[in-house]
């Protein structure tokens, strides 16, 4: 994971990314959608780039005292390189300076990949929204009760 770095993302980032969002990234995610995300004040967008090639993206909402984890979405050919966790560790990170000890989200019942990624950061299932990605198709909300002792160190194992 040397060669990855996170952060913010701008428009030249979405820009960059424009022509193959829809064929690298998960179709859920389009240019206008990630636009008004970096429009707003308390929507954070971090992206992972390999040099300057955006390989991943967060979207994180802050609703009061908690954040709400949209989406981690990792280009195609770069899944199954660690650079979910790269992010997390970011969105865990950003939390703390942010003063926010809570991080929640949904995530389809069947992603096995994801719920393992967030149960690895120690995400604990509290519930199910019924059909929210349709008929037949449920999430599971999972949260992370930060430790407001957190130091990014502490994720730096090998995830």
């Amino acid at each position: 994971m040397d060669n990855f770095t996170v952060d913010f993302m701008t428009l030249k980032d979405l820009n960059s990314i424009f022509p193959i969002l829809s064929t690298d990234f998960d179709d859920f995610w389009n240019y206008n959608t990630l636009k008004s995300e970096l429009d707003k004040p308390d929507s954070f967008v971090l992206v992972a780039k390999e040099d300057s090639k955006i390989v991943g993206f967060a979207d994180i909402w802050k609703a009061v005292d908690i954040m709400h984890l949209m989406d981690i979405v990792v280009a195609k050919d770069y899944r199954q390189k660690h650079i979910g966790s790269l992010l997390m560790k970011k969105v865990i990170n950003l939390c703390t300076e942010k003063n926010i000890y809570e991080l929640t989200l949904e995530v389809r019942q069947n992603n096995i990949p994801a719920i393992n990624l967030y149960k690895k950061f120690g995400f604990k299932e509290i519930g199910i929204r019924k059909n929210y990605y349709g008929a037949n198709n449920n999430a599971i909300i999972m949260t992370l009760y930060i430790d407001k002792n957190f130091k990014e160190e502490l994720l730096s194992e090998k995830n």
